[in-house]
Order: C-alpha cells, then structure tokens, then sequence
C-alpha cells in the first residue's frame, strides 16, 4: 500500500528526462489549442449575437440633402421598389478615383434614361468612415443631380466594404440593385450585360404569373473577371499567383463550385434576392462576397456570372496582408454556419 501512495512527482522522476519534456510540451500544444478554439468560436457567437440585434434594430439612418439642410429619411428594402435601379458604391479614402467613376456612372445613367423614361435610378454613395473629402466630393454631386437621384450614407467609421455594400442595399429602392467599386475598374456599361441576363433568368415566373413583378423574383447575377485570368497570371509576380491560387482553393472548399470569380466588385441583385441576402449577411469586409454565394445556394437563389470588362486601377487598398485576414473569414464562413452557430434565414 505504501508503494501506491507514491507522489506523481516520484513517476515522473522515473520517465526519462526526453520524455517528460514531451509530455509538458504536449500538454501546453493542447491546452493552447483549446485556448484557441475557445476564443475563436466566442468570436463566431458574438458576430452572430451583433447580427441579431442588428437584424431587429430600427435604423435610424436618414441622407442629408446639402440643397435644404434637410434630413431624409431612409427607406427600407423591405418597402416597395420605387425606382428602376439602384448603384450602390461604397466608398473609402476614395476623393481621388471617385469624381471620374460618378461622372462615367451618372452619364450613363442619364442617357438610359433619356431614351426610356420608365428607366428610373438612384447612385447610393456610401463613405465607409472616410478620412479624406469623400464625403464632400459625393456632396457635389448631390447637389448637381439633386438627392432624388444621388445619394451619400455616412457609416460615421471605418467598419469595412462588406458592411458598406449591406448598409447601401438595405437601404435601396431599386427593383435591380447593382454594386460597383468607386474606381470604376470595371466600366457601367456593362450593367446592362448583366440586366440582361436577369431579366432572361427571370422571364419564365415572370410569364408564368402575371401579378409577379421583377423585384419579387430572387435572383443574383455575379460580374466576373476569369476570363482575363491566363492575362493576370503572366503579369503579375509569382507569389502573387501562389497567394491567389491558394485563396481560390480556399473559397473553392468554403462555398462550393459554381462562381469562379467571387471577388469581382460588380453584381446585380434583384430586390428581394438582395432583402434575404443582406439581411442575412454578418461579414464586414474582404469575404463578404464569398458568403454571398454560400448564402445564395443554402437559400436556393438562382445565380449566373456574366464577363465584365476589368482595368487595373492604382490605389487598391488590397494589401499581401488583406490575404490572410481573407482565409480567417473564410475560416468564419465554413464554422459560424456549419455548426450551426450562425442561422440562416429565410
């Protein structure tokens, strides 16, 4: 009996020396890692617990018109479309691309609707916390193409392009709504490329039942650049090209196939796909995109993607470093809805 009562510090007197270190180091890996996951999944709970609140929250949000001084009030996506179509540009540190991005837009826009007078639109400018004149340079074109037209939501700061883009679709009175970067990378004219495809994919519910309208249909269609992929791969360097393939694959075991290009900052929504999808939405800034297309297939929202014209605009706030937090989303998709954590509704 005395021999079991023998102290562990006596064992462990008895394991070699190699051992017992392993044994310590083997215990700390575990317990770190439990660590880890402990904090990482409280993470996932408080992102879901914001999105809850959010989602029941009643916004206060208003556009300021510098023409009155007067505030008005926003509408909701959960009102009845009163334009044709809405852009929706969010915008960060952006005083210097944007002016010939909204001058290119608005023209364009202008002369649609010129030739179509049911062709009705709105430009919803969103400054995600701008240091710069942003807000300013988007306050002159409110007061040149009045706030019937042209709109700016200030977020106050920085909160990322993901939270941006949702603020400006829920706050939309589009039966399309379009999503476009304020460098206008890839040129508007090709907003009606993808009009057309939505309008083919939606041609039979809309024959099918004559009450049905545009904006009732759920459809999203995805602007994509891999067509110039073979062009992007010889220009830029190699470890660029490691880093974006293995971000590919990435978004490839997170969201599934179907998408190629789920990065490109040109996609078109029609009002009540884009009410289930940003009310659903939790990622605020690089991957938002990626779990678009996750949502769009868990809510069986008909996708399609369509070529786009794409130039490279200097002052990308892109950064090598912009990738690894891109994986620690995607790291957030594949747990928050996979166990459940994050519910998606419908």
């Amino acid at each position: 009996m005395a021999g079991a009562a023998w102290p562990l510090s006596a064992a462990a007197g008895l394991l070699p020396a190699s051992l017992s270190l392993t044994l310590l180091l083997g215990s700390l890996v575990v317990v770190l890692v439990l660590g880890v996951a402990a904090v990482f999944l409280e993470h996932i709970r408080k992102i879901g617990c914001m999105h809850s609140i959010e989602r029941t929250a009643v916004s206060d949000a208003f556009f300021e018109d510098p023409g009155s001084l007067k505030k008005v009030p926003c509408p909701s996506i959960f009102d009845p479309a009163e334009k044709y179509i809405s852009l929706i540009v969010p915008a960060y540190n952006e005083e210097c691309r944007l002016p010939e991005a909204l001058t290119e837009t608005l023209n364009y826009l202008k002369q649609r609707s010129s030739a179509d007078k049911s062709f009705t639109y709105e430009v919803l400018i969103v400054d995600d916390g701008s240091t710069d004149r942003t807000s300013k340079v988007a306050f002159e074109y409110v007061k040149k193409h009045n706030i019937d037209n042209v709109r700016v939501l200030l977020l106050g700061r920085n909160h990322g392009k993901g939270e941006a883009v949702r603020k400006g679709m829920l706050h939309s009175r589009g039966q399309l709504l379009l999503m476009l970067d304020a460098d206008g990378a890839t040129k508007v004219t090709d907003l009606a490329k993808l009009e057309a495809e939505v309008l083919a994919l939606a041609g039979k519910a809309l024959s099918a039942s004559s009450s049905q309208r545009l904006s009732d249909v759920e459809i999203a269609v995805f602007g994509s650049r891999a067509h110039l992929e073979k062009q992007a791969l010889a220009t830029r360097k190699w470890y660029r090209n490691f880093l974006m393939k293995g971000f590919h694959l990435v978004v490839l075991l997170t969201a599934g196939p179907g998408i190629r290009d789920t990065q490109c900052g040109f996609k078109m929504f029609t009002r009540s796909a884009a009410r289930k999808l940003f009310t659903n939405i939790r990622l605020k800034r690089w991957c938002f995109d990626v779990e678009i297309v996750y949502l769009c297939k868990h809510l069986r929202i008909p996708m399609a993607e369509v070529s786009v014209s794409w130039t490279e605009i200097p002052g990308s706030k892109v950064r090598m470093t912009s990738i690894l937090h891109m994986v620690f989303e995607l790291l957030l998709i594949r747990v928050g809805y996979g166990l459940g954590i994050w519910k998606i509704y419908s």
